[in-house]
């Protein structure tokens, strides 16, 4: 007769202090995770990017400057008429590490932890409301079924019509004249405000109907029907035996969802449309990368930020693939 002791890793029972003690899914699922080499590798560069963005003004008071001087002004003799640097490789130097923006001068190694700080923030914000309301609406015609079901996903069919990118790049100016009037300067948080709220607005759909299917499945189960023979409402059906049922997909689809509002955003951005100079952000330093003066004179100016969007958004995808794999280890290659 096999052991405890003898029984393999994912076995659901362990023995402690002479007893069988079983394992939850959670530490299951931690157990997978951690023997997941690149998964885990993809976790810290994630963390690593949040941790700079998040001490982005710690980093910039050490470093002893910020992204908003104009050094064209303040240094013009580091510049040639045309407002390039005049040192090699895009001004990089032991005192600037990245090198100087084209043009204003900025300090690029600042510019980029403010920008990957702009971008982080507004994407995580995108990524909980879509989160919250694919949760509250999926479950809810689930489980409901009827008419709050048929309606809830003729919406949801409705919005996946829309051409997302076409859609946030029309959107964008008329959410903005909302708050503000076009003869007036807009401000950095209502252009924050109408980035996150473009986005959530055609971002949730898939994550509830995602939900929605599961739900369906589990309200059939023996629990689901034991918990309304015992007569619990369904608010606490919902909250202590589907949502607990449904942690899987929601961990799972926003792993994917957030680096996709990471590239959106920045796309936005990119256009013109989203965040502005001198506001740092990661699409804004594309968009000045891509003209005509960069291109030409310091492709470098590129080099930093495209490598460090890049760097991200693989690490973010193996991540929701490791994580995938940890919770449905039948998915695993």
């Amino acid at each position: 007769m096999t052991s405890a002791v003898d029984s393999p890793p994912d076995a659901e029972v362990k023995l402690e202090a002479g007893q069988l003690v079983g394992r939850s899914p959670g530490q299951l699922m931690w157990i997978r995770f951690k023997r997941d080499r690149t998964g885990v590798i993809s976790a810290y560069v994630v963390l690593f990017f949040f941790l700079i963005g998040l001490s982005a003004p710690v980093i910039s008071k050490l470093y002893g400057k910020d992204p908003y001087t104009v050094y064209a002004d303040e240094r013009p003799e580091l510049f040639d008429s045309a407002g390039v640097p005049l040192q090699p490789n895009g001004g990089i130097s032991g005192e600037f590490w990245f090198g100087l923006e084209p043009g204003n001068g900025y300090d690029v190694f600042t510019k980029l932890l403010y920008g990957i700080r702009t971008s982080l923030m507004i994407s995580v914000a995108v990524t909980l409301a879509t989160v919250l309301t694919g949760i509250v609406l999926g479950v809810t015609a689930g489980y409901l079924g009827g008419r709050a079901d048929y309606w809830i996903s003729r919406v949801i069919d409705f919005l996946l019509a829309f051409p997302a990118q076409l859609f946030f790049i029309a959107s964008m100016p008329v959410v903005v004249s909302l708050f503000v009037s076009p003869r007036d300067e807009t401000p950095v948080y209502v252009r924050v405000v109408a980035l996150i709220l473009v986005q959530w607005f055609l971002g949730w759909m898939s994550l509830g109907r995602v939900l929605r299917g599961t739900t369906l499945a589990l309200r059939e189960r023996e629990f689901i029907e034991a918990a309304k023979v015992s007569g619990a409402p369904p608010g606490r059906i919902i909250r202590k035996e589907i949502l607990p049922n449904v942690v899987t997909p929601i961990l799972v689809q926003g792993t994917y969802m957030l680096p996709n509002f990471v590239t959106a955003e920045a796309g936005l951005s990119f256009l013109g449309v989203g965040i502005v100079e001198p506001t740092p952000d990661w699409g804004q330093m594309f968009a000045k990368a891509s003209t005509e003066l960069v291109m030409q004179n310091d492709i470098t100016y590129m080099f930093f930020p495209g490598i460090s969007m890049i760097v991200f958004i693989v690490a973010f995808n193996l991540l929701g693939d490791s994580v995938r794999d940890a919770f449905d280890p039948k998915t695993a290659r």
